[in-house]
């Protein structure tokens, strides 16, 4: 299978990686050795980090937890990306409703 880099969602940083799955850097690295991923160096702002393929961190976790502790993990975060994006909304909303409060003040003058 050809890895794809440079669609969207299809790598994530060894950061992200252990954010996301609860993998340490010692089983990152020790699974790039093994050849269990495949990395790229990349760096923001001078500092370096890892990408890696999503995909091949989904098999090492599969493997080392089973299949019960990715989908707990994948759901974990769906769930942590729907709350961000709940409080963006809020936070949007409390702004409009400040606004249109504004608005109707300045017509009544």
């Amino acid at each position: 299978m050809k890895a794809n880099w440079t669609q969207k969602g299809a790598s994530l940083s060894d950061k992200s990686a252990r954010q996301e799955f609860g993998l340490t850097q010692q089983e990152i690295i020790t699974a790039i050795r093994a050849g269990k991923l495949q990395f790229r160096e990349n760096h923001i702002h001078g500092n370096p980090y890892l990408r890696l393929l999503r995909h091949e961190v989904e098999a090492l976790v599969r493997d080392n937890s089973g299949h019960d502790e990715l989908k707990k993990k994948k759901l974990q975060k769906e769930l942590a990306d729907i709350n961000k994006e709940a409080r963006k909304l809020k936070a949007r909303l409390k702004a409009i409703e400040r606004r249109k409060a504004e608005l109707m003040k300045d017509l009544d003058e």
